[in-house]
């Protein structure tokens, strides 16, 4: 006889509680929404009609990784604030029949003639954070192609159907994107071609509103006809080369055509039996396992959820993890990075005495990169899906910041990143602009498994996401939470390097915070459910063939499963 969903997840449940012992219902998120269960497949997205085009492909006999592209294809048009098909991919892979997990890296290149030198003769000294010089090769075109050719089940012709359909008959805008949308009026008005796509009536559209982009339409055709070819060829390319010489950019044919994506190994550790990966640099996934590395060296789960000292364990990991990031990584293929090294547990057990359990400390070292900004919530999506098979895909797909780059190709229906933004014009660093080097990337999908157990998640946000992670895991690991209950559960994030600063958010006890500000903590409360914390999705696989989904309620999302098919003749 099959589990019930009670029987299973007190199942899930008795796993996570054999790293905490001090575990107790008081300690328990009472979540406002329900996992999702099924014994088919689940999409779970930021945006529910873009989780359904997903699940349609499932229905349709599609894959996991067809599913995933459907629903980010259709997000891409939908939630243009965070992603589209000028932004770059990161995915994790889960493959049930062979219990493989593999990586795809589809973040794209600096143009060839993108270099320190150039943006100085033009009097520029530190990183365009918008316009031409923040926009490297759009990479998420790519990794759609690439995923088809390597894992998919169906064509792109029919996997694009969902989203060219919405682009061109129009549908309701959501909440929460309507919000984002809104505040990026005025850079939407500063160039035509902008202002055309996203102000179709001179304004942003409205919550309930019908937005079509027919342009975006068009340019999907083409991908859905030629494959990648539709894409870094033909008349997509030519608009993008055409914004690029219009505003005195330096990208050719070439850095489009030339462009593939890079099929990766993820970067994994170990938390307290759990296995933990991440997509490694150019990313700062990294961040979120070193975290993790030095939280293990306490007794979180003794400690209690939203305890002073759990809180302010990690937020001082925080600072020592993304402390070490900022210093090593940078594209591998231009400089070594020592992964190995920064993952060890002895170095691990090294850092974490530098924790003082008296006192936040307010500057830690390296911290070499100190004038980087602050990039909270709004300009990335993360979505993930499990098939009938227990194959799963946790992709994250992004523009960087809010709309990007500020520039849409003439009559393309899409606004190009400002990834390049990240990059650094100091020299002799892993992270210096230089020709076809990828940026550091703040955008990372997880996953993360136990046993039979099989967890794909995220939480996207720009620097929040490696903390986001990290307390994402030890609510499951440490506190013995469900995937819903964990995305729910109250947050800190810190977006700066340096500096006692922390934003929590509300759902975090006054008490506990105010232990924590006697530590020396300058905190910043934030009330519930906004996008500082980042917006998170999860699907997980219990191995006895029922499927679980969730998705926050930070954010419109929701998580969809497949239907049987019942009223086929």
């Amino acid at each position: 006889m099959k589990p019930s969903f009670v029987s299973t997840f007190s199942t899930i449940l008795l796993v996570a509680l054999s790293t905490s012992s001090a575990f107790s219902e008081e300690d328990k998120v009472v979540a406002g929404r329900s996992v999702v269960a099924t014994e088919l497949g689940i999409v779970a997205a930021s945006q529910p009609l873009a989780a359904r085009a997903g699940v349609q492909i499932l229905e349709r006999g599609g894959n996991a990784i067809d599913a995933a592209i459907a629903a980010n294809a259709t997000i891409g048009l939908m939630e243009p604030t965070g992603n589209g098909m000028g932004g770059d991919l990161f995915a994790i892979i889960y493959l049930a029949e062979t219990n493989e997990v593999i990586g795809l890296n589809s973040s794209g290149w600096a143009p060839s003639g993108l270099t320190v030198e150039h943006l100085a003769t033009q009097g520029i000294e530190t990183m365009p954070q918008r316009g031409i010089h923040a926009v490297t090769v759009p990479g998420v075109v790519a990794g759609w192609d690439a995923l088809v050719r390597r894992h998919g089940s169906l064509p792109l012709s029919e996997i694009l159907a969902p989203a060219i359909h919405y682009a061109e008959n129009g549908f309701p805008l959501s909440e929460v994107i309507s919000r984002g949308w809104a505040r990026s009026e005025k850079m939407l008005s500063s160039h035509p071609n902008s202002k055309k796509t996203y102000l179709p009536k001179g304004r942003p559209p409205k919550a309930g509103e019908i937005f079509k982009n027919p342009d975006l339409g068009a340019s999907l055709r083409r991908v859905a006809a030629h494959g990648r070819d539709g894409y870094y060829k033909g008349k997509t390319a030519d608009a993008i080369l055409a914004i690029s010489k219009e505003t005195k950019g330096t990208m050719v044919a070439r850095d489009l055509v030339e462009f593939e994506p890079e099929w990766v190994t993820p970067i994994e550790t170990t938390y307290r039996g759990w296995s933990v990966y991440e997509i490694g640099p150019n990313t700062q996934g990294i961040a979120a396992l070193m975290m993790l590395n030095l939280m293990e060296r306490y007794p979180m789960g003794d400690y209690g959820l939203h305890s002073p000292e759990a809180l302010h364990v990690m937020v001082e990991a925080k600072k020592l993890a993304y402390a070490d990031m900022l210093h090593y990584v940078g594209d591998a293929r231009f400089s070594p990075i020592p992964v190995p090294e920064m993952l060890d547990k002895a170095h691990a057990a090294e850092r974490a005495k530098k924790i003082d359990a008296s006192q936040a400390q307010c500057k830690v070292t390296p911290s070499e990169f100190s004038t980087v900004t602050d990039a909270e919530g709004g300009d990335t999506i993360y979505l993930t899906a499990i098939d009938r098979h227990g194959n799963i895909v946790s992709l994250i797909q992004s523009n960087y910041a809010g709309f990007g780059s500020g520039l849409v190709p003439p009559d393309a229906g899409f606004m190009l990143h400002n990834r390049g933004a990240l990059f650094t014009m100091e020299p002799d660093q892993p992270n210096t602009l230089e020709p076809r080097k990828r940026p550091l990337h703040t955008i990372i999908p997880a996953f993360m498994s136990k046993d039979d157990i099989r967890i794909g998640f995220g939480i996207m946000g720009g620097w929040n996401q490696s903390q986001a992670h990290a307390q994402f895991v030890a609510n499951i690991v440490d506190y013995g939470m469900n995937i819903q209950e964990a995305l729910e559960a109250g947050r800190f994030t810190k977006g700066s390097f340096d500096g006692c600063d922390v934003k929590m958010e509300a759902l975090i006890p006054e008490s506990a915070r105010k232990v924590l500000e006697s530590r020396g903590h300058e905190i910043e409360v934030i009330p519930p459910r906004t996008g500082t914390f980042g917006f998170g999705q999860a699907v997980m696989s219990n191995g006895d063939g029922v499927h679980f989904g969730a998705s926050e309620p930070r954010h419109d999302g929701a998580a969809i499963p497949e239907a049987p098919r019942v009223f086929e003749k």
